[in-house]
């Protein structure tokens, strides 16, 4: 009879579900990057309150935010083949739809599925900076973008990066999802060995104690962010009355 719990396969499991991480990595941070530009593109939409497009922006982003990612997962591996069918037929085009890779599907819907929740953390940031300083910033000639660029963009980055953070913890989780679409990251290899050494147990602890140590690591990462892009509070001798009274101190 054998063992009801086997620490080695633990360890030996490791190595071949750490052979995938690049796999799950890159669907993490590529899938991040493009949600946060399209998530700041949705947000300014909101903000400007564009005709049309401020509305569709708002039904997209409910749609996204109210329906599963797995079910967005299904939609977009049966969705993007049809609409390759249908431009094939419309304009006589000639993509092929038998050999699209899987990762598209995958990289497609986490993109789409951040954007429409980083975008509303993105507008919140937005909104979060003093408009006294937007309206001088315009004063001095700056067009949106610049003053976008210069003054709005680095104070909401501050408040942004707690939400982010954990917005790309949980990406890096939801990874797991890719299997759907049959790439093979972690969870899809975790199911693998565990189906060919019946450890299931063992392997899926070797999965957990893998997340875990990544998220560990993404969080510190954040903390340094934090602290590095944190704006200091001005304290008495950064105001005029504090210069004031330490001159006059130095002077006595």
């Amino acid at each position: 009879m054998g063992k009801i719990f086997d620490i080695n396969a633990v360890f030996t499991s490791i190595p071949s579900l750490l052979k995938v991480l690049p796999v799950s990595l890159q669907i993490t941070f590529i899938s991040m990057i493009v949600g946060l530009v399209l998530g700041l593109i949705l947000a300014i939409i909101r903000m400007k309150k564009i005709p049309v497009l401020s509305q569709i922006v708002t039904v997209f982003i409910s749609f996204i935010r109210g329906t599963p990612m797995i079910v967005q997962l299904y939609l977009t591996y049966n969705g993007i083949p049809l609409l390759l069918r249908f431009i094939n037929e419309q304009y006589g085009t000639n993509y092929n739809i038998n050999h699209l890779p899987a990762m598209l599907f995958v990289l497609v819907t986490f993109a789409i599925n951040e954007s429409a929740y980083n975008s509303e953390t993105i507008r919140a940031a937005l909104q979060s900076v003093n408009k006294g300083q937007i309206e001088a910033a315009e004063s001095l000639g700056m067009t949106y973008l610049q003053v976008l660029r210069r003054v709005i963009l680095p104070e909401a980055l501050v408040v942004a990066i707690p939400p982010l953070g954990n917005a790309l913890i949980g990406l890096l989780k939801g990874t797991s999802l890719a299997f759907v679409a049959g790439v093979i990251e972690m969870t899809a290899q975790g199911k693998i060995i565990s189906g060919s050494t019946f450890r299931f147990f063992e392997v899926y602890l070797a999965l957990a104690f893998i997340y875990w140590v990544l998220t560990i690591i993404i969080e510190q990462v954040l903390r340094y962010l934090e602290k590095r892009f944190s704006i200091p509070d001005p304290g008495p001798a950064n105001t005029i009355r504090g210069r004031w009274f330490s001159l006059g101190k130095r002077e006595i």
